[in-house]
């Protein structure tokens, strides 16, 4: 039996993007506000281009960031 829920959604590749980059999510959710707003793959190839995140992970970040608002 599972004690944790799982999660699902972006929020799942959260725990491989704090592993693989070695920022917490909060780092990169930081510098997405600090663009001051953006269209979802604007702000995917920022990360991407100006941080070499991957596709997938910088996709999570931003579904994620444009969600809470």
């Amino acid at each position: 039996m599972r004690d944790t829920p799982k999660v699902n959604g972006p929020a799942s590749y959260f725990p491989s993007i704090e592993k693989t980059y070695g920022q917490p999510v909060g780092h990169w959710l930081a510098l997405l506000v600090a663009q001051g707003g953006g269209r979802h793959m604007e702000l995917v190839a920022f990360l991407k281009t100006e941080h070499g995140l991957g596709h997938g992970h910088a996709n999570a970040l931003v579904a994620h960031h444009l969600k809470s608002g």
